[in-house]
């Protein structure tokens, strides 16, 4: 008997499908993708309205074979690539390669890997979806001719084997930003006042925090300011003025969407987004489960929907029912979908809610567990109800000033039983005690400097989450995009924190400056929402290439142009090369720049370049400062003697010495501050 043929990406989903379906089906592997745009040109024929030249992947000509073998013997082809546009596309990559025009093809989809969603899809199956395939040829297109128009001139600029792309371009110029907002930040001082109290009766101690005058709140901006409340408050007694209680409800989360999930991977997990992708990938595709076969764990990790169908709700609420008890099920729990969500998928969640991670542990590797456990807590915990907790709210006046503080006090703990988002803070203040009648003893005031802090630098979590809000990109794309900049050595990693190189600061200043529309946040906002319009047959695929070439043909032009004149030599510097004699040249490297032989490759040597801050000595021990660079090419300033000499600093040293501890002062911009942390001076240049 001909049997059916199911070709889907991997081995590891054709070996879980396997198991759902009979000897009538044979699963095979396309491996991905089985034709793209060639990498030796652009592929595009740009005069004939943009049509694509699409090409065999080079090494799939022998899988292609074997695969046209198949689907002869076969009576009808199922393509079950993943269900989103690049999934799709690939089907209709393999329905051309493998020439199944006239043969009795269908296409299935399943947003998990279960025995009932497969046997669903075969029921269910279709075309082949032009719509989802022309907003991915669009993407495709879209990027192939940012990227190979924009990066010769990055060739030019720079130096070869450097690339711009349209969604990598602004990713860069985000943290290079934030960057540049961090470098010109200039902290303001402020203080804070506590008043450590002790209940008469109980001989509890709590503290209160300074709120102002019984009025308003004041903001405490220096000493001084201090200074006088405190000699104001000299002699007053400390009395109850008003207690209140409130119920309060935090809310249930919501299950993972990729974004969501990739962020909290990275903040509980220290995952990368890459390595939350492929292990998500992993879990999705079917794993090894002791007693169960191969099974797919989750569902399909590409979504921007919290959505979850009528079947899982219903499967998770008896699960919580059976195993946490009645009150924690949230049986009305709905979720509205948001503006500018897809919601073509559901949220991520266990294929099998009954399969707990504990219940499964030794079917998992440790990052596969930790994961599932993740996700499997996360959904679990969105259909649980809200915890609630009590908050004692009391205010505390002296004199003609007001202090607070608070405790909360958690009745039922709700969703918190399998899930918390973050580290729960345990309020240990001794005030449950406390009432309007109780009397208070001063025992001490506690008075602190502090300075405001710049904004923080990015992680992966919040450079996927500024993306996905300003609508850059979509869920597919984040992960890649990140492992792209870090790749180039546009940008570096250090204690979780993004920082740009140097190579990447040149990159992005010339990229804004002759293709600021290009990268500009909203303009790829529009460009996604185009992409959308395709999607759902509103907008003819290539007219997004229509719109946009002809201005960003312009710009390229320009750049051309400009960038011949201004094209960069290396440097010759006084430096004899020790090996031949030869001056040696300042060269641009991936973290920056470095001396090298001209001689290369008769003559190989290269050494970093030592860099002295001219007529700047360091003020504790004397010795030159030096421009360093750290190991993943962040500059910074730091002292000859090192490592017995510790000083170091992330801004431009000056000649200026600081007025009040002798230390060295920085540059930060139109101000000056003081290296020492502890000091933290700020004059102006002026």
């Amino acid at each position: 008997m001909a049997k059916n043929l199911v070709i889907v990406e991997s081995p590891a989903k054709a070996k879980t499908i396997k198991n759902f379906l009979g000897p009538n089906y044979k699963i095979e592997a396309s491996m991905g993708h089985v034709r793209d745009l060639p990498k030796s040109q652009l592929g595009i024929d740009i005069e004939n309205d943009f049509e694509p030249k699409y090409i065999t992947i080079r090494g799939k000509g022998e899988l292609l074979a074997k695969l046209r073998k198949e689907v002869k013997k076969a009576s009808k082809v199922y393509l079950a690539t993943d269900p989103d546009r690049e999934g799709e596309a690939i089907s209709w990559h393999l329905l051309h390669s493998l020439k199944l025009e006239d043969k009795s093809t269908f296409r299935i989809t399943f947003n998990e890997i279960t025995k009932n969603a497969v046997k669903d899809s075969i029921k269910n199956a279709r075309e082949i979806d032009m719509n989802l395939v022309d907003a991915q040829q669009a993407r495709r297109l879209l990027d192939r001719v940012v990227g190979y128009k924009m990066s010769p001139v990055l060739w030019k600029k720079v130096r070869k084997g450097l690339s711009a792309g349209r969604v990598q371009s602004i990713t860069l110029k985000l943290i290079c930003d934030r960057e540049h907002e961090i470098n010109d930040f200039i902290p303001e001082e402020y203080w804070s006042l506590d008043a450590k109290l002790e209940i008469k009766e109980t001989k509890d101690i709590f503290t209160a925090k300074f709120y102002g005058t019984l009025d308003e709140k004041i903001e405490l901006k220096n000493q001084k300011q201090v200074q006088d409340i405190l000699e104001e408050l000299k002699g007053k007694t400390f009395k109850i003025s008003q207690i209140q209680e409130k119920e309060r409800k935090k809310k249930t989360v919501l299950p993972f969407t990729t974004s969501t999930l990739q962020q909290e991977a990275s903040k509980k997990l220290n995952f990368t987004a890459i390595k939350t992708m492929r292990i998500a990938q992993q879990l999705y595709e079917g794993i090894e489960v002791k007693d169960e076969g191969t099974i797919g764990l989750i569902t399909y990790l590409r979504t921007d929907s919290t959505r979850i169908s009528d079947e899982a709700h219903n499967n998770v609420i008896e699960y919580i029912t059976n195993n946490y008890g009645e009150a924690y099920a949230n049986k009305t729990h709905s979720q509205e979908k948001k503006e500018g969500v897809q919601d073509a998928h559901e949220a991520i969640r266990p294929s099998y809610v009954h399969l707990s991670p504990d219940e499964i542990k030794a079917s998992l590797s440790r990052d596969q567990y930790k994961l599932y456990n993740l996700i499997w807590r996360r959904f679990v915990s969105s259909r649980m109800m809200p915890a609630i907790n009590i908050i004692k709210s009391v205010k505390i006046d002296s004199g003609n000033y007001r202090f607070t503080t608070a405790l909360s006090t958690q009745l039922f703990d709700g969703f918190l039983k399998v899930y918390k988002e973050d580290e729960e803070k345990e309020d240990k203040q001794s005030i449950s005690k406390l009432n309007d009648t109780s009397k208070l003893k001063k025992l001490e005031m506690l008075d602190e400097q502090h300075f405001t802090q710049h904004p923080p630098r990015y992680t992966e979590a919040s450079l996927v989450k500024t993306l996905e809000e300003n609508g850059v990109g979509r869920p597919s794309t984040y992960a890649p995009t990140i492992a792209t900049v870090m790749a180039r050595g546009y940008v570096s990693k250090e204690n979780k924190q993004l920082f740009p190189s140097e190579l990447g600061e040149i990159v992005n200043e010339m990229i804004s400056s002759y293709f600021d529309g290009v990268i500009d946040v909203n303009f790829t906002a529009s460009m996604e929402k185009q992409l959308d319009d395709v999607e759902v047959g509103a907008m003819e695929w290539k007219d997004v290439l229509r719109n946009f070439f002809p201005n960003f043909e312009k710009k390229v032009k320009i750049a051309e142009e400009e960038i011949e004149k201004i094209e960069l030599k290396d440097e010759e510097t006084d430096i004899i090369c020790e090996k031949c004699g030869r001056n040696m040249v300042i060269k641009m490297g991936r973290y920056g720049k470095f001396l090298a032989c001209p001689g290369f490759p008769d003559c190989r040597n290269a050494k970093p370049i030592l860099e002295k801050v001219e007529d700047v000595l360091c003020h504790k021990c004397g010795g030159e400062i030096l421009v360093k660079k750290t190991k993943k090419g962040r500059r910074y300033y730091g002292c000859e003697h090192n490592p017995e000499c510790d000083f170091m600093t992330w801004n431009l040293p000056t000649t200026v010495k600081c007025d009040k501890c002798s230390a060295i002062m920085v540059d930060k911009g139109k101000k000056l501050m003081c290296s020492n942390d502890e000091c933290k001076n700020v004059v102006s240049k002026e």
